[in-house]
């Protein structure tokens, strides 16, 4: 009898990924979503199979999911002005009250919506249910090239993280279900801030200790100065590597998560290319992986 050579890969890969599973079983993976995987339909349909086959097999996925793009559509649809600084969206109260609306609402939903046709059990939520984020006043500064005076931006209602509540998680997690967090926390001052998906991701996975925290990108990952794919790093070569420019831009702020993440009590943080389907699963149970991974300094 000779077997499809296409079903014995499949039953290869199956074994290669039993001691991941066995590993990582009762674990939790937090995974931020975003980026252009956000925008494409079978990206989005692939992504929350791959969330609901981590439930299946015993791993408690959260997923934190950005909005950037789409509260920016949606601003210039309603005719709101939006202004950055140093990347950041300067958030007055017109701005805030859409993104809360964008990332909460329709978003939020449609993971939600997602994860549940692939049949999973999504729940959606803020950080502002149940107190799961308080969060406090970004502050930034900048300094004047020509007076090299440092001065303070007000950028509005732009938040981060001051302190988790795992509360909700842990009920909703065990009790079979998957949530789906949208990066708005509120204030001791009682109002609502939009926080960075990234930064909110980690600090969630930081609280729950979580196993892994994934940030799904628009790049392959880290990349060296030959533009080779680095696999593996630590927050010393971190460091070195910015210090010499070859990290640099967009990815800093990725990364300086991944370092506060793993020093927090996180096992290792990844980042992925969200535009690889299953990149994930390719990630964390096969011996190749797909993305630049980051641990903590030995």
């Amino acid at each position: 009898m000779t077997l499809d050579p296409a079903m014995l890969q499949k039953a290869e890969t199956l074994a290669e990924a039993l001691p991941y599973l066995q590993q990582y079983a009762g674990r939790t993976f937090v995974v931020k979503y975003g980026g252009h995987a956000m925008g494409d339909a079978d990206l989005a349909r692939a992504f929350a199979e791959d969330v609901v086959l981590l439930k299946a097999v015993g791993i408690n996925p959260v997923v934190v999911h950005g909005g950037g793009p789409q509260i920016g559509a949606m601003l210039k649809r309603t005719g709101v002005e939006s202004e950055f600084v140093d990347g950041l969206r300067v958030t007055d109260a017109a701005t805030a009250e859409i993104a809360e609306m964008v990332l909460s609402g329709a978003i939020n939903k449609q993971l939600v919506g997602w994860i549940n046709a692939a049949g999973g059990s999504a729940v959606g939520l803020s950080g502002k249910d149940a107190h799961l984020v308080t969060a406090r006043k970004l502050e930034r500064t900048t300094r004047d090239p020509d007076s090299n005076i440092e001065r303070v931006i007000d950028l509005g209602f732009v938040g981060e993280p001051s302190r988790i509540d795992r509360t909700i998680v842990d009920t909703l997690t065990g009790s079979g279900m998957i949530p789906v967090i949208a990066p708005i926390g509120a204030g001791e001052d009682g109002h609502s801030y939009n926080i960075n998906a990234d930064t909110m991701a980690g600090a969630i996975a930081g609280a729950l200790g979580a196993a892994r925290l994934f940030l799904l990108t628009d790049v392959a990952g880290v990349l060296d100065a030959d533009k080779q794919l680095l696999t593996d790093l630590d927050p010393t070569r971190i460091a070195a590597l910015t210090d010499q420019g070859v990290i640099s831009g967009g990815m800093i702020p990725k990364l300086e998560t991944c370092v506060k993440a793993v020093e927090g009590g996180v096992d290792a943080a990844v980042i992925l290319d969200g535009r690889v389907p299953h990149a994930m699963l390719i990630e964390m149970f096969t011996r190749r992986g797909a993305g630049t991974l980051v641990r903590r300094n030995d």
